[in-house]
Formats: structure tokens, sequence, C-alpha cells
């Protein structure tokens, strides 16, 4: 669209007539064509890039559909007929008001224009060979009949076909369904590896601990010894470090699984075999773990388990995002929510069905129906018809858009046929990595990322873990930690657009930190109470700081930003559940070390900036220059 980019350049110099999203709008809107702006008005659209890209859907269809070669503006032509002239039969309203109000800048702007009009005439660009890449558009050329052909992007042709028809949103509904699981295995070993009630069975015994004793013969654990691992592998009195083993080891192989699995779903696995093949492992390996004869053998199965588990979630949402439109993508990302809180939700109830058996029963109903349903995925599931066109199978993308859209069944989807990606797979794997290293800014902010993200994880996944040392019941506080979990992702869903970013996560971790510091003076059911609002608000400040880091760091950056702080939040769990087992004995080495670490992390908030209601930006150079312009408002005001 050229008039995006004349418009883009025109704020820069009449800031105050787009001083708001609503006059941006407006302003982009009234100059459209007439037969887009009647497409466009119902809609009533405030978001300034999604009316962008609306305008642009509408403007490709009109070209497939009409042979329409013109562009969005009044006139097919510049705007400018001449260098240093404008013509008000073609001049937009906008730059007629621009002229108006700022004659000053606009005579500054349209030297600039002359100047950038000299220097484009006096070079003349050599024609495009076959194949090559023009403007933003990749050009073949027939020589049979000496005209080119333009090639929309995969990105493109997806969204005009899948915008076009109700959505099925039953496959998006059952990737997003490997959540449950996902959650599951998460956080089995709550119950799986708690220790056991036990009681004295002599008048002599008054000690808080059975190592304690001086014999076995003065007590008895309460239950079977064959609902934990604890007493099932005699680890009553072992170090707490063989208490947290299995745990850490878990989340150690998700950490090892996250970095190595990472662009299994962008290979030739894809998303549909990536899913299926990391669901299928970890049920497989949950399944073994039931068998387990020792600790060493059970830690290492829970290591290979968190391996696989760490791409589950991933390829789960990539592939059903993907299976959508863009405009649809919101509503199938609450799915990630609800499923993920549904599995933690069912765990405890699980686990109560199952409190008088074995913790190996428990890991074969958390694994079988996971075992099950991968090989269902594997028959039914759909394969990303964006991953098959990038793979340069059309054919099979094209199946694959018949069931996702049944309502256009009958398009004969010919502009597949020439189709381009916008990305390149043989990219540097450390180009990203070497951008964010040169630049002192995004290495000021990854690392202000890292410190939280890690404090987060580290409360996130050590609080349920801890709730065994709380006078409770079990079952009752884990579930209610889910239904706060639910609670903060619905509350985030729909306020996150209105709260200030570092504001919120500087509460939100103050006092998550202050109540886990409560904990360890406090007992009973008032304990869960605080307890509880210390895991509510870590949630969300996880949820939070997930969009802070998107919002902090360009498109070309993005994702591996995101890679970052997924390592450090789960490396956070990895030391987790040692400081809970080294807490059953005195609580300060738990709740008081997560209060501790949670606050002073998440002082590192305030060395970044403010992101609230600000665009994305694709580049480094982008990101700069609006590091420069908000530096500009703030020493002049």
């Amino acid at each position: 669209m050229q008039y995006e980019v004349e418009f883009m350049v025109l704020t820069k110099y009449a800031p105050k007539l787009v001083s708001t999203l609503e006059e941006k709008c407006y302003n982009f809107l009234r100059v459209l064509r007439e037969c887009i702006w009647h497409s466009l008005v119902p809609f009533d659209i405030h978001d300034f890039f999604e009316l962008v890209e609306r305008a642009r859907l509408v403007e490709n269809n009109l070209m497939s559909t009409q042979n329409v070669t013109s562009g969005l503006l009044i006139s097919s032509g510049p705007i400018w007929d001449r260098p240093g002239t404008i013509s008000s039969d073609v001049v937009p309203d906008f730059v007629q008001k621009f002229q108006e109000n700022f004659p000053a800048s606009f005579s500054v702007f349209e030297s600039h224009l002359h100047r950038s009009s000299k220097m484009a005439n006096a070079y003349s660009p050599p024609s495009a060979a076959a194949g090559e890449i023009t403007g933003s558009h990749s050009v073949e050329i027939n020589e049979n009949l000496n005209k080119t052909t333009e090639v929309n992007s995969i990105d493109d042709v997806l969204e005009r076909y899948m915008s076009a028809s109700t959505p099925n949103l039953l496959f998006p509904f059952l990737a997003s369904l490997t959540w449950i699981f996902d959650s599951q295995q998460n956080f089995v070993n709550v119950f799986s590896d708690n220790p056991p009630p036990w009681h004295c069975t002599s008048y002599t015994c008054d000690f808080t601990t059975p190592c304690n004793l001086p014999s076995n013969t003065s007590w008895s654990f309460s239950k079977p010894r064959k609902i934990s691992i604890i007493s099932d592998f005699s680890l009553e009195c072992s170090s707490p470090v063989l208490h947290a083993l299995p745990a850490s080891s878990f989340y150690a192989g998700c950490l090892v699984g996250g970095i190595s699995l990472a662009t299994l779903a962008d290979s030739r696995l894809g998303r549909k075999n990536s899913l299926v093949f990391s669901s299928f492992i970890m049920s497989l390996t949950a399944v073994l773990t039931a068998f387990s004869p020792n600790l060493a053998v059970y830690a290492l199965l829970r290591f290979a388990c968190g391996f696989a588990r760490a791409n589950v979630g991933t390829s789960a949402f990539v592939l059903s995002s993907e299976l959508v439109s863009r405009r649809h993508r919101n509503r199938v990302s609450i799915l990630t929510f609800i499923f993920s809180t549904t599995g933690f939700l069912s765990l405890p109830a699980i686990a109560f069905l199952n409190r008088a058996y074995s913790w190996r029963v428990l890991y074969l109903y958390t694994s079988i129906p996971s075992l099950f349903y991968s090989i269902f995925l594997h028959f039914f599931m759909t394969e990303s018809p964006r991953w098959l066109l990038l793979k340069d199978k059309k054919k099979e993308a094209i199946e694959t858009l018949k069931k996702l859209l049944p309502l256009i069944e009958t398009v004969s989807f010919s502009d597949l046929a020439v189709t381009r990606s916008d990305k390149t797979e043989s990219s540097d794997l450390f180009s990203a990595a070497r951008m964010l290293w040169e630049k002192r800014w995004a290495l000021r902010r990854l690392g202000s990322i890292i410190i939280v993200s890690f404090g987060v994880g580290m409360m996130y996944y050590g609080m349920p873990f801890n709730l065994g040392s709380l006078d409770a019941n079990l079952y009752i506080s884990v579930a209610l930690n889910a239904a706060a979990e639910l609670l903060s992702a619905f509350i985030v869903f729909f306020l996150a657009s209105a709260v200030s970013r570092r504001r919120s996560m500087v509460v939100l971790m103050v006092v998550s930190g202050g109540c886990s510091l409560a904990c360890t003076a406090i007992g009973g059911w008032l304990a869960v109470v605080v307890e509880l609002v210390a895991f509510f608000g870590v949630y969300t400040s996880l949820s939070l700081v997930m969009i802070y880091n998107v919002e902090l760091f360009p498109t070309c950056v993005r994702n591996s930003a995101l890679a970052v702080l997924r390592t450090a939040v789960v490396l956070g769990g990895v030391a987790a559940p040692a400081l809970v087992a080294a807490g059953r004995r005195r609580k300060l080495f738990s709740f008081g070390v997560f209060g501790i670490v949670i606050i002073f992390c998440g002082l590192f908030i305030v060395f970044l900036p403010e992101t609230r209601g600000r665009a994305l930006s694709d580049t480094m150079e982008e990101e700069e220059h609006k590091m420069i312009h908000g530096r500009n408002i703030i020493s002049s005001s």
C-alpha cells in the first residue's frame, strides 16, 4: 500500500493531527477509495494496524477479482505531480490539513521531497531479472507473454482465504487440548513426591521427624508406603536434595528440551508431527515412570518426560494459531489458558480419587489418556497450511484448506501456485543473538527480563510444591491454586491493554513476595489464603512479563527474546524443588527465599521502559527511533 507509507511519513511532520488512535484511523480511512471505504466503515475499527491490514486485504481481493491495478489513493498516480508543487485535485484531505495548519513544516517536508525526487531520478535501477525480488514482491517473468505476474506472500494468500469463510475451530480445539496433559505432567510431582504423614507407636515418641527416633518400631506411616515415592523408596531420612531430585530433573529436562527442540516444528517434521512426536514421547515416558524400580530410574524418566514436554505447548500453540485467520487468533489463544488451567484443576481431583492407591497408578491415570490422544492426533489432526506452503507442498496445502474452510470447496486456489515466503529457513541461527548483543539497550532490557523471569519462575513452580508444608488439605489447596490461575488468566486477557506494565509488575511482585514471607509466620487455612494471593500475583506477573517481552523487542529478535524468557522461567523452576524440600523442616528456606527473591527481582522492572499502548517495532532501527522520539518528548515537556 503506497498511501500507508506516505501517510506514515506525513505523520512525522504533523503529529498533532494524529495525536490519538481515533484521529489516526479517521484520517487514514477518509482518503481511501470509495469501494474500500464502504467495506471498512461498518467495522468501526480503532486500531490503526488492524485498519491497514484490513484495507490491504480488501485491496488484494479487488486486484485479484476485478483486475484492479491502481493504488488505494483517489488518484493512481503519485500525490505530487512534480517536485515542489502540489496538485489540489489529487491531494488527500490529510495533506491539505497539514499544509493549512503547519505551513512552515510543510515547506520543509516539500523541500525534502524535492531533494529525494532529484536523487531518485539521478539513478535508474536495472530491470529485474527473472525470479528476483523487486520491492516487496517477487516477480516471475513470462517471456512468451512479455509481462510480469505478481507473486503474493503465503501469509497474504492464506489470510484472504481464511477471512472469506466461517472458521472451523475443531482442529485448533483438538491441538489446544494437549495443554491439559501438558499441565498435568507439569505438576504431578506435587502429589507423587509429597511425604506421607506419620505417627508415633510408642509413648516415648515426641520428635517432629521420624529420623530422630531411635528405631523404626516407635513410629509408622499413617498411610500405605506406596502412596509416595518418599516412603516407597525409603527416602524419609534422605537429604532435601534427593527429595527434590525428580522434580528438578523434570524441569531440567524442560530446560534442555526447550533449547534442543526449539526449531523442530520449523524443520522437516512440521507443526503436526512435532506436536504428535513430543506428546507421544512425553506420555510414553510418563507411563514408564510408573514402573521405576528406584529413585535413579525415576529421576531419569522424569528428565526424559520434561525434555519431550518442552515442545508440546509451543507446538500446540503455533499449530492452532496457524489454522485460523488473524482476527480469530485471540479466540484460539484463550483456549490455551482454559485447557492449561483445566489440566491443573483436574490433577487434584485425580489424585484425590487415587489417594488410597500407589503413586504409580497416578502416573498411569495421567499418561495413558495422553498416549492414546497422541495416536488420535496422528490420524485425525491436520497440518498447518502455512508450513505446507513453506515446504512447497501446495497440493497438501489445498486439501488442508478445504478441510478448514468447507464453504469454499469450489475455489480453484489458483493463486497458491504463485506464492512466496516472507522468511527464509537458511537465515543465520545466531543473527538474532548477535543483534541483541551489539545493542546495549537491547542487552540491558534482556538482562532485566532474565532476572525478573527467574524470580517469577522460581515462585510460580515452587508455590504448588510448597502446599504440602501448610497445615491444610493438599487436594483442596492445589485446586484453589488452579482456580486462582484461571481467574488471573481471564483478568489478564481482558485488562492487559488497560494497565501499566511497569507499575503493575512491580506491585504484583512485591505483594506476592510479601505474602510469601507472611506464610513463614502463619499456618492453617489463613496461610492457604495468603498463599493464594501470592500465587495469583505471581501467575499474573508471569502472564504480564510475557506480554511485556513481546512489546519490548522488535520482530527481528522477538522469538529469541521469548525463548530466553522461557529458559529463565524454567531455570527458576529447576531451583524451586530443592528449596521446597529444605522448607519442609523450616518454612524460611522455602516461603522466605521465594519472597525475598521475587521482591529483589521485581526491582529490576524499573530499568525497563513503559510499553502500554505503543505500537510494535519490526526492526532494531525502528525501536531506536522510538526511543529517541520518546526522549525528545520528555525533554521538551
